[in-house]
Protein backbone atom coordinates (compact mmCIF):
# COMPACT_ATOMS: atom_id res chain seq x y z
CA UNK A 1 0.00 0.00 0.00
CA UNK A 2 1.82 3.43 -1.26
CA UNK A 3 -0.25 5.22 1.30
CA UNK A 4 -2.98 4.48 4.39
CA UNK A 5 -5.92 2.88 3.09
CA UNK A 6 -9.32 4.20 4.89
CA UNK A 7 -11.16 1.66 6.40
CA UNK A 8 -14.57 2.46 7.77
CA UNK A 9 -16.82 0.31 9.80
CA UNK A 10 -20.18 1.06 11.08
CA UNK A 11 -21.15 -0.39 13.31
CA UNK A 12 -20.17 -2.24 16.33
CA UNK A 13 -21.73 -5.55 17.18
CA UNK A 14 -20.30 -9.13 16.54
CA UNK A 15 -19.20 -8.80 13.07
CA UNK A 16 -18.51 -4.95 13.07
CA UNK A 17 -16.16 -4.92 16.23
CA UNK A 18 -14.62 -8.12 15.59
CA UNK A 19 -13.61 -7.50 12.13
CA UNK A 20 -12.09 -4.04 13.76
CA UNK A 21 -10.52 -6.31 16.10
CA UNK A 22 -8.75 -7.90 13.80
CA UNK A 23 -7.79 -5.46 10.98
CA UNK A 24 -6.70 -3.50 13.92
CA UNK A 25 -4.14 -5.95 14.62
CA UNK A 26 -2.91 -6.75 11.34
CA UNK A 27 -2.54 -3.61 9.19
CA UNK A 28 -3.49 -1.19 11.38
CA UNK A 29 -0.80 -2.18 13.85
CA UNK A 30 1.54 -2.28 10.75
CA UNK A 31 0.81 1.46 9.85
CA UNK A 32 -0.71 -0.11 6.31
CA UNK A 33 -4.49 1.89 7.26
CA UNK A 34 -6.59 3.37 9.53
CA UNK A 35 -9.32 1.39 10.52
CA UNK A 36 -11.90 3.85 12.31
CA UNK A 37 -14.99 2.42 13.72
CA UNK A 38 -17.99 4.25 14.19
CA UNK A 39 -21.34 3.44 16.21
CA UNK A 40 -23.88 5.56 18.37
CA UNK A 41 -23.05 3.70 21.97
CA UNK A 42 -19.66 3.98 23.98
CA UNK A 43 -19.83 0.20 24.41
CA UNK A 44 -20.40 -3.20 22.86
CA UNK A 45 -22.53 -6.37 24.02
CA UNK A 46 -23.54 -9.64 23.11
CA UNK A 47 -26.38 -9.04 21.28
CA UNK A 48 -27.51 -12.72 22.21
CA UNK A 49 -27.62 -11.75 25.86
CA UNK A 50 -29.81 -8.48 25.58
CA UNK A 51 -32.56 -10.64 27.09
CA UNK A 52 -30.35 -11.25 30.35
CA UNK A 53 -30.03 -7.60 30.46
CA UNK A 54 -33.75 -7.12 29.83
CA UNK A 55 -34.71 -9.28 32.74
CA UNK A 56 -32.09 -7.37 34.88
CA UNK A 57 -29.97 -11.06 35.33
CA UNK A 58 -27.04 -9.52 33.57
CA UNK A 59 -26.01 -6.33 34.89
CA UNK A 60 -21.93 -6.70 35.47
CA UNK A 61 -19.53 -4.34 33.60
CA UNK A 62 -17.31 -6.83 32.04
CA UNK A 63 -20.34 -7.73 29.98
CA UNK A 64 -19.73 -4.66 28.11
CA UNK A 65 -16.89 -3.64 26.05
CA UNK A 66 -15.88 -0.07 25.85
CA UNK A 67 -15.04 0.19 22.10
CA UNK A 68 -12.81 3.42 23.17
CA UNK A 69 -11.03 1.19 25.55
CA UNK A 70 -11.24 -1.70 22.71
CA UNK A 71 -9.65 0.47 19.93
CA UNK A 72 -6.83 1.83 21.57
CA UNK A 73 -5.82 -2.01 22.66
CA UNK A 74 -6.03 -3.14 18.51
CA UNK A 75 -5.08 0.13 16.84
CA UNK A 76 -8.11 0.93 15.65
CA UNK A 77 -9.77 4.60 15.86
CA UNK A 78 -13.48 4.57 17.60
CA UNK A 79 -15.93 7.75 16.86
CA UNK A 80 -19.49 8.13 18.27
CA UNK A 81 -22.24 8.46 15.80
CA UNK A 82 -25.03 7.46 13.14
CA UNK A 83 -24.03 7.26 9.45
CA UNK A 84 -27.19 8.53 7.85
CA UNK A 85 -25.84 9.04 4.40
CA UNK A 86 -23.23 8.01 1.63
CA UNK A 87 -22.07 9.84 -1.26
CA UNK A 88 -20.33 7.59 -3.26
CA UNK A 89 -18.77 9.64 -5.54
CA UNK A 90 -16.89 11.16 -3.29
CA UNK A 91 -16.80 7.47 -1.64
CA UNK A 92 -17.50 9.56 2.26
CA UNK A 93 -19.81 8.76 4.80
CA UNK A 94 -22.32 11.44 6.25
CA UNK A 95 -22.55 11.88 9.89
CA UNK A 96 -25.50 13.23 11.26
CA UNK A 97 -24.73 15.48 14.90
CA UNK A 98 -24.36 13.80 17.93
CA UNK A 99 -25.96 15.17 20.89
CA UNK A 100 -25.68 14.54 25.03
CA UNK A 101 -28.86 13.68 27.21
CA UNK A 102 -29.83 16.60 27.39
CA UNK A 103 -30.23 17.70 23.29
CA UNK A 104 -27.52 19.89 23.16
CA UNK A 105 -25.00 19.27 19.95
CA UNK A 106 -21.83 17.47 20.61
CA UNK A 107 -20.25 17.60 17.40
CA UNK A 108 -22.08 18.76 14.25
CA UNK A 109 -22.49 16.55 11.80
CA UNK A 110 -19.78 15.85 9.23
CA UNK A 111 -18.16 13.63 6.57
CA UNK A 112 -15.82 11.03 6.54
CA UNK A 113 -13.60 9.45 3.61
CA UNK A 114 -13.20 5.95 2.97
CA UNK A 115 -11.63 3.68 0.78
CA UNK A 116 -13.51 0.47 1.78
CA UNK A 117 -16.96 1.04 3.49
CA UNK A 118 -18.42 -1.94 5.37
CA UNK A 119 -22.09 -1.66 6.61
CA UNK A 120 -22.55 -3.78 9.56
CA UNK A 121 -25.55 -2.03 11.68
CA UNK A 122 -27.39 -4.79 12.81
CA UNK A 123 -31.14 -5.21 12.49
CA UNK A 124 -34.25 -4.34 14.56
CA UNK A 125 -37.76 -6.56 15.40
CA UNK A 126 -40.25 -5.92 12.19
CA UNK A 127 -43.70 -4.72 13.47
CA UNK A 128 -44.71 -5.72 9.82
CA UNK A 129 -46.98 -2.22 10.30
CA UNK A 130 -49.32 -3.60 13.10
CA UNK A 131 -51.52 -0.87 14.31
CA UNK A 132 -50.56 0.51 17.86
CA UNK A 133 -46.87 -1.38 18.54
CA UNK A 134 -44.77 1.66 18.15
CA UNK A 135 -46.76 3.36 20.30
CA UNK A 136 -47.40 0.85 23.28
CA UNK A 137 -45.01 -1.78 22.62
CA UNK A 138 -41.18 -2.43 24.22
CA UNK A 139 -38.39 -3.28 22.15
CA UNK A 140 -35.21 -4.90 23.20
CA UNK A 141 -33.35 -4.73 20.14
CA UNK A 142 -30.28 -2.66 21.50
CA UNK A 143 -28.49 -1.95 25.25
CA UNK A 144 -30.33 1.42 25.87
CA UNK A 145 -34.12 -0.37 24.68
CA UNK A 146 -33.25 -3.52 26.91
CA UNK A 147 -32.05 -1.44 30.34
CA UNK A 148 -35.25 0.38 29.71
CA UNK A 149 -37.58 -2.53 29.84
CA UNK A 150 -35.89 -3.78 32.61
CA UNK A 151 -36.28 -0.43 34.00
CA UNK A 152 -40.20 -0.63 33.70
CA UNK A 153 -40.01 -4.25 34.90
CA UNK A 154 -38.44 -3.95 38.12
CA UNK A 155 -41.08 -0.86 38.92
CA UNK A 156 -43.57 -3.13 37.66
CA UNK A 157 -42.72 -5.50 40.16
CA UNK A 158 -42.69 -2.83 42.71
CA UNK A 159 -46.10 -2.01 42.77
CA UNK A 160 -47.11 -5.91 42.33
CA UNK A 161 -45.20 -6.11 45.54
CA UNK A 162 -47.12 -3.48 47.40
CA UNK A 163 -50.53 -4.21 46.04
CA UNK A 164 -50.48 -8.17 46.36
CA UNK A 165 -51.43 -7.97 42.70
CA UNK A 166 -50.15 -9.90 39.69
CA UNK A 167 -47.95 -8.91 36.74
CA UNK A 168 -48.88 -9.57 33.27
CA UNK A 169 -46.44 -9.57 30.63
CA UNK A 170 -47.16 -10.35 26.82
CA UNK A 171 -44.44 -11.16 24.21
CA UNK A 172 -44.74 -11.65 20.37
CA UNK A 173 -42.20 -13.40 18.71
CA UNK A 174 -41.44 -17.27 19.65
CA UNK A 175 -37.87 -17.25 18.22
CA UNK A 176 -34.99 -16.97 20.42
CA UNK A 177 -35.26 -13.93 21.50
CA UNK A 178 -39.11 -13.79 22.75
CA UNK A 179 -38.21 -17.57 24.42
CA UNK A 180 -35.11 -17.42 26.17
CA UNK A 181 -36.36 -13.82 27.41
CA UNK A 182 -39.86 -15.50 28.69
CA UNK A 183 -37.81 -17.89 30.59
CA UNK A 184 -35.33 -15.33 32.25
CA UNK A 185 -38.03 -13.33 34.01
CA UNK A 186 -39.36 -16.00 35.62
CA UNK A 187 -35.27 -16.49 36.51
CA UNK A 188 -35.48 -12.83 37.84
CA UNK A 189 -38.80 -13.41 39.58
CA UNK A 190 -37.13 -15.75 41.34
CA UNK A 191 -33.88 -14.09 42.07
CA UNK A 192 -35.58 -11.31 43.49
CA UNK A 193 -38.02 -13.28 45.94
CA UNK A 194 -34.42 -14.10 47.49
CA UNK A 195 -34.40 -10.52 48.69
CA UNK A 196 -37.96 -9.83 49.26
CA UNK A 197 -37.71 -10.19 53.41
CA UNK A 198 -39.47 -13.46 53.37
CA UNK A 199 -42.57 -11.89 51.33
CA UNK A 200 -44.07 -13.94 48.70
CA UNK A 201 -43.21 -12.91 45.60
CA UNK A 202 -46.20 -11.57 43.38
CA UNK A 203 -47.65 -13.64 40.12
CA UNK A 204 -46.11 -13.18 37.42
CA UNK A 205 -48.39 -14.36 34.17
CA UNK A 206 -46.05 -14.50 30.69
CA UNK A 207 -48.18 -15.03 27.60
CA UNK A 208 -46.18 -15.95 24.54
CA UNK A 209 -47.61 -15.22 21.42
CA UNK A 210 -46.57 -16.81 18.19
CA UNK A 211 -47.94 -16.40 14.77
CA UNK A 212 -46.44 -19.25 13.02
CA UNK A 213 -47.21 -22.97 14.50
CA UNK A 214 -44.53 -23.46 16.85
CA UNK A 215 -42.23 -21.70 18.65
CA UNK A 216 -38.37 -21.71 17.86
CA UNK A 217 -39.09 -22.31 14.05
CA UNK A 218 -35.28 -22.39 13.40
CA UNK A 219 -34.74 -25.20 15.44
CA UNK A 220 -36.06 -28.87 14.85
CA UNK A 221 -39.67 -29.49 15.86
CA UNK A 222 -39.02 -31.60 18.59
CA UNK A 223 -36.77 -29.19 20.31
CA UNK A 224 -39.57 -26.25 19.60
CA UNK A 225 -42.07 -29.35 21.34
CA UNK A 226 -39.63 -29.52 24.25
CA UNK A 227 -38.76 -25.73 24.85
CA UNK A 228 -42.75 -25.33 25.00
CA UNK A 229 -43.81 -28.17 27.71
CA UNK A 230 -40.42 -26.24 29.68
CA UNK A 231 -42.10 -23.07 29.46
CA UNK A 232 -45.22 -24.10 30.31
CA UNK A 233 -43.58 -25.50 33.38
CA UNK A 234 -42.24 -22.56 34.74
CA UNK A 235 -45.88 -21.17 34.50
CA UNK A 236 -45.56 -19.48 30.70
CA UNK A 237 -48.39 -19.64 29.03
CA UNK A 238 -47.44 -20.32 24.87
CA UNK A 239 -49.53 -19.82 22.01
CA UNK A 240 -49.07 -20.50 18.66
CA UNK A 241 -50.39 -19.72 15.46
CA UNK A 242 -51.80 -16.80 17.65
CA UNK A 243 -51.68 -13.55 14.79
CA UNK A 244 -51.45 -10.35 16.40
CA UNK A 245 -53.39 -7.50 14.58
CA UNK A 246 -53.19 -4.82 16.95
CA UNK A 247 -51.83 -3.56 20.11
CA UNK A 248 -53.09 -1.02 22.59
CA UNK A 249 -52.21 0.21 26.69
CA UNK A 250 -53.82 -2.85 27.98
CA UNK A 251 -52.71 -5.15 25.19
CA UNK A 252 -52.47 -7.42 22.27
CA UNK A 253 -55.73 -7.59 19.88
CA UNK A 254 -55.69 -10.93 18.29
CA UNK A 255 -57.28 -11.83 14.42
CA UNK A 256 -59.07 -14.75 16.29
CA UNK A 257 -60.89 -11.49 17.93
CA UNK A 258 -59.54 -12.53 21.37
CA UNK A 259 -57.28 -10.21 23.74
CA UNK A 260 -54.50 -10.69 25.65
CA UNK A 261 -53.94 -8.63 28.42
CA UNK A 262 -50.54 -6.96 29.55
CA UNK A 263 -49.35 -4.25 31.64
CA UNK A 264 -45.54 -4.76 29.84
CA UNK A 265 -46.00 -5.44 26.34
CA UNK A 266 -42.80 -6.76 23.89
CA UNK A 267 -42.30 -7.27 20.35
CA UNK A 268 -39.72 -9.97 19.29
CA UNK A 269 -40.87 -10.67 16.29
CA UNK A 270 -39.36 -10.58 12.70
CA UNK A 271 -36.20 -9.01 12.02
CA UNK A 272 -35.47 -6.02 9.19
CA UNK A 273 -32.69 -3.88 8.59
CA UNK A 274 -32.61 -0.30 10.47
CA UNK A 275 -34.64 2.49 8.90
CA UNK A 276 -31.41 4.03 7.86
CA UNK A 277 -30.46 2.23 4.78
CA UNK A 278 -32.77 3.43 2.70
CA UNK A 279 -30.29 7.07 2.88
CA UNK A 280 -27.47 5.14 2.12
CA UNK A 281 -26.45 6.31 -1.57
CA UNK A 282 -29.19 4.17 -3.27
CA UNK A 283 -28.12 0.68 -2.56
CA UNK A 284 -30.32 -1.82 -3.71
CA UNK A 285 -32.13 -3.19 -0.26
CA UNK A 286 -34.72 -6.02 0.28
CA UNK A 287 -38.10 -5.91 1.39
CA UNK A 288 -36.85 -6.12 4.74
CA UNK A 289 -34.31 -3.21 4.10
CA UNK A 290 -31.49 -5.26 3.96
CA UNK A 291 -28.60 -4.37 1.85
CA UNK A 292 -28.13 -6.64 -1.02
CA UNK A 293 -24.77 -7.91 -1.51
CA UNK A 294 -22.90 -10.96 -3.72
CA UNK A 295 -21.53 -13.77 -1.84
CA UNK A 296 -18.19 -12.11 -1.54
CA UNK A 297 -19.86 -9.43 0.87
CA UNK A 298 -19.24 -6.67 -1.77
CA UNK A 299 -22.72 -4.72 -2.49
CA UNK A 300 -24.07 -5.49 -5.77
CA UNK A 301 -24.11 -1.66 -6.83
CA UNK A 302 -20.88 -0.60 -5.46
CA UNK A 303 -17.76 -2.60 -5.17
CA UNK A 304 -15.97 -0.38 -2.11
CA UNK A 305 -19.22 -1.26 0.05
CA UNK A 306 -19.43 -4.17 1.65
CA UNK A 307 -22.32 -5.20 4.34
CA UNK A 308 -22.23 -8.33 6.59
CA UNK A 309 -24.54 -9.47 9.34
CA UNK A 310 -27.89 -8.47 10.18
CA UNK A 311 -28.46 -5.91 7.89
CA UNK A 312 -27.33 -8.12 4.63
CA UNK A 313 -28.70 -10.01 2.00
CA UNK A 314 -26.84 -12.14 -0.48
CA UNK A 315 -28.96 -12.27 -3.52
CA UNK A 316 -30.27 -15.74 -4.39
CA UNK A 317 -28.98 -16.87 -1.12
CA UNK A 318 -29.34 -15.46 1.83
CA UNK A 319 -28.15 -16.47 5.91
CA UNK A 320 -30.38 -16.59 9.05
CA UNK A 321 -29.65 -12.95 10.29
CA UNK A 322 -27.57 -15.21 13.66
CA UNK A 323 -24.47 -13.44 15.06
CA UNK A 324 -22.72 -17.45 13.83
CA UNK A 325 -22.81 -16.19 10.16
CA UNK A 326 -21.97 -12.02 11.17
CA UNK A 327 -19.04 -13.62 12.68
CA UNK A 328 -17.46 -15.94 10.13
CA UNK A 329 -18.47 -13.17 7.68
CA UNK A 330 -16.33 -10.57 9.91
CA UNK A 331 -13.38 -13.35 9.78
CA UNK A 332 -13.64 -13.18 5.84
CA UNK A 333 -13.56 -9.74 5.69
CA UNK A 334 -10.47 -9.67 7.58
CA UNK A 335 -8.52 -12.25 5.92
CA UNK A 336 -9.25 -10.92 2.51
CA UNK A 337 -9.41 -7.06 2.72
CA UNK A 338 -6.21 -6.05 2.96
CA UNK A 339 -4.87 -7.93 -0.49
CA UNK A 340 -8.48 -6.44 -2.07
CA UNK A 341 -7.30 -2.84 -1.00
CA UNK A 342 -3.45 -3.52 -1.81
CA UNK A 343 -3.70 -5.43 -4.92
CA UNK A 344 -6.84 -5.27 -6.14
CA UNK A 345 -7.21 -8.92 -5.43
CA UNK A 346 -10.23 -10.55 -5.97
CA UNK A 347 -12.49 -11.13 -2.39
CA UNK A 348 -13.81 -15.13 -2.94
CA UNK A 349 -17.37 -16.15 -1.76
CA UNK A 350 -17.38 -15.89 1.70
CA UNK A 351 -19.15 -19.85 2.63
CA UNK A 352 -21.07 -20.51 5.22
CA UNK A 353 -19.95 -23.20 7.92
CA UNK A 354 -23.14 -24.04 9.81
CA UNK A 355 -21.89 -25.32 13.13
CA UNK A 356 -24.93 -25.59 14.68
CA UNK A 357 -27.34 -23.19 16.83
CA UNK A 358 -28.09 -23.68 21.13
CA UNK A 359 -30.73 -21.97 22.88
CA UNK A 360 -30.82 -21.72 26.82
CA UNK A 361 -34.18 -21.25 29.01
CA UNK A 362 -32.32 -19.56 32.26
CA UNK A 363 -31.65 -21.87 34.19
CA UNK A 364 -33.97 -24.27 33.47
CA UNK A 365 -33.08 -26.13 30.68
CA UNK A 366 -31.46 -25.55 27.31
CA UNK A 367 -31.18 -27.23 23.49
CA UNK A 368 -28.37 -27.45 20.64
CA UNK A 369 -28.46 -28.80 17.43
CA UNK A 370 -25.28 -30.05 15.66
CA UNK A 371 -25.08 -30.64 11.50
CA UNK A 372 -24.98 -34.29 10.76
CA UNK A 373 -27.08 -37.18 12.45
CA UNK A 374 -25.35 -38.20 16.04
CA UNK A 375 -24.94 -36.10 18.70
CA UNK A 376 -21.07 -36.36 18.73
CA UNK A 377 -20.71 -35.58 14.94
CA UNK A 378 -24.11 -33.99 14.75
CA UNK A 379 -27.92 -34.20 15.82
CA UNK A 380 -29.61 -32.28 19.61
CA UNK A 381 -28.27 -32.40 22.84
CA UNK A 382 -30.17 -30.79 26.02
CA UNK A 383 -29.93 -29.68 29.73
CA UNK A 384 -27.13 -29.03 31.10
CA UNK A 385 -24.44 -29.48 28.21
CA UNK A 386 -26.49 -27.25 26.24
CA UNK A 387 -26.38 -24.19 28.96
CA UNK A 388 -22.81 -24.96 28.95
CA UNK A 389 -21.91 -24.88 25.06
CA UNK A 390 -24.39 -21.50 25.22
CA UNK A 391 -22.06 -19.72 28.00
CA UNK A 392 -19.16 -21.32 26.14
CA UNK A 393 -20.20 -19.32 23.06
CA UNK A 394 -20.10 -15.83 24.73
CA UNK A 395 -16.70 -16.48 26.67
CA UNK A 396 -14.98 -17.30 23.03
CA UNK A 397 -16.71 -13.75 22.04
CA UNK A 398 -14.85 -12.36 24.81
CA UNK A 399 -11.14 -14.03 24.31
CA UNK A 400 -11.36 -13.12 20.41
CA UNK A 401 -11.59 -9.30 21.35
CA UNK A 402 -9.57 -9.67 24.68
CA UNK A 403 -7.42 -11.63 23.75
CA UNK A 404 -6.58 -15.18 25.59
CA UNK A 405 -5.40 -13.59 28.97
CA UNK A 406 -7.80 -10.95 28.98
CA UNK A 407 -10.81 -12.99 28.57
CA UNK A 408 -9.49 -15.52 30.87
CA UNK A 409 -9.21 -12.52 33.45
CA UNK A 410 -12.49 -11.17 32.61
CA UNK A 411 -13.82 -14.93 33.38
CA UNK A 412 -12.37 -14.86 36.55
CA UNK A 413 -13.65 -11.36 37.34
CA UNK A 414 -17.10 -12.65 36.27
CA UNK A 415 -17.02 -15.14 38.96
CA UNK A 416 -15.41 -13.13 42.18
CA UNK A 417 -18.28 -10.47 41.30
CA UNK A 418 -21.10 -13.12 41.54
CA UNK A 419 -19.87 -13.78 44.86
CA UNK A 420 -20.45 -10.49 46.28
CA UNK A 421 -23.07 -8.56 44.25
CA UNK A 422 -26.74 -9.75 43.87
CA UNK A 423 -27.59 -12.00 40.96
CA UNK A 424 -30.19 -9.99 39.76
CA UNK A 425 -30.66 -6.33 39.25
CA UNK A 426 -32.74 -4.85 41.99
CA UNK A 427 -31.73 -0.71 41.51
Amino acid sequence: MSKKSEILIVGGGVAGLALATRLGNSIGKQGQARITLIDKSFSHVWKPMLHCFAAGTAQNENDRISFMAQASEHHFEFWPGEVIGIDRDKREAVLGPLHSSDGAIVLEGRTVEYDALILSIGSCANDFGTPGVAEHCLFIDNLVEANGFNEKFRMELLRAYAGDGALDIAIVGGGATGTQLAAELHKALELVGLHSFSQTPPSLNITLLEAGPRILPAFPEAVSEAAQKELERIGVKVRTSAMVSGADESGFSLKDGSHVPATLRVWAAGVKAPEVTTGFGGLSLSRSGQIQINPNLQTIDDPAIFAMGDCSYIVNDPLPPTAQVARQQAHHLARHLPAWLRDGREIPSCVFNNKGAIVALGNYNGWGTLPGGTVFGGGIFHGLSARLGHLALYRQHQIELYGLTRGLMSCFSDWVDSLVRPSVRLD
